[in-house]
């Protein structure tokens, strides 16, 4: 596997990017409420949180997701408007990210906008997560061609400030032209046990942290620094790490980022500040 050079290895430790969340998608809000009140919580470093019905925007709009989206597009709006924030995490405030499958590019173009298209009208969403994302280099034109239609619809909705954002959900290393295709990849979700081992690939080193979201389950209390200084050393600048994993069952979800980690408190203010601040 690819591995960093020592050029690259000095620039990723040289510049202590902050740290922020990704949130690939909790559950529910009538099955998640404490989840979701804890992303609109003032000071808490989101950079974007993932809104998933039914794989997809669902049929119609839901009340319940609707709050929800409501209360974080207000938040952001405090964020980005309120008092002067001090650092560049809070000051980005948190996207909603509506949640699209390509179900690695078998998905027709033609249902993925129209799933599009109902989370910008329902959801007034500012940006997308594109889900189970190919990464070969065969398909990287549909992708392209996908992506730059999702901007084009985000552009002209009033919600997506700044043109919205879009995250490529590979969940490893693509071919390397899909940097280019999307704002941010998402180039590892597993287990721990794979992640303290990992190695980044070696292209990854041309571009800034804020490319690049790491996912990761099953992360001991314990090693949360350890998670993080590998987070740094391999130039991720957004992360979600959580004790949980898949044999959890915790309130019927067997996704391991659907709840809250136990620790959430303890990360949040290794990251930033502490949430009762």
């Amino acid at each position: 596997m690819p591995h960093l050079t020592a050029s690259a290895d000095a620039r990723r430790i040289a510049g202590g990017e902050q740290l922020g969340f990704g949130v690939p998608g909790y559950a529910h809000p009538l099955l998640a409420p404490a989840e979701w009140a804890e992303l609109a919580r003032p000071g808490t470093p989101l950079h974007w949180a993932v809104l998933n019905i039914a794989n997809g925007p669902g049929s119609r709009p839901d009340p319940h997701c609707l709050e929800a989206a409501g209360r974080l597009r207000n938040a952001r709006e405090r964020a980005l408007h309120g008092e002067t924030p001090d650092d560049t995490v809070r000051a980005s405030g948190g996207r909603l990210l509506g949640h699209l499958d390509l179900a690695h590019g078998e998905r027709p173009f033609g249902e993925l906008i129209a799933d599009a298209r109902s989370f910008i009208d329902w959801y007034r969403i500012g940006g997308f997560y594109l889900a189970r994302c190919p990464a070969d280099r065969a398909r990287l034109p549909a992708v392209r061609r996908l992506t730059g239609t999702l901007h084009a619809l985000l552009a002209e909705s009033d919600s997506a400030d700044g043109g919205g954002r879009l995250v490529l959900g590979h969940g490893t290393h693509p071919y390397p032209g899909y940097a280019e295709a999307a704002d941010q990849l998402v180039t590892f979700q597993g287990p721990w046990t794979d992640y303290r081992w990992s190695q980044v690939a070696e292209w990854t080193a041309d571009y800034p942290p804020e490319r690049f979201a790491h996912f990761v389950h099953g992360v001991p209390r314990t090693h949360l620094e350890e998670a993080m200084r590998v987070a740094r050393w391999q130039g991720a600048g957004t992360i979600f790490f959580t004790d949980r994993n898949d044999r959890d069952g915790r309130s019927g979800q067997s996704d391991p980022f659907a709840a809250l980690p136990s620790y959430w408190d303890e990360i949040v203010s290794r990251i930033g500040p502490g949430i009762s601040e």
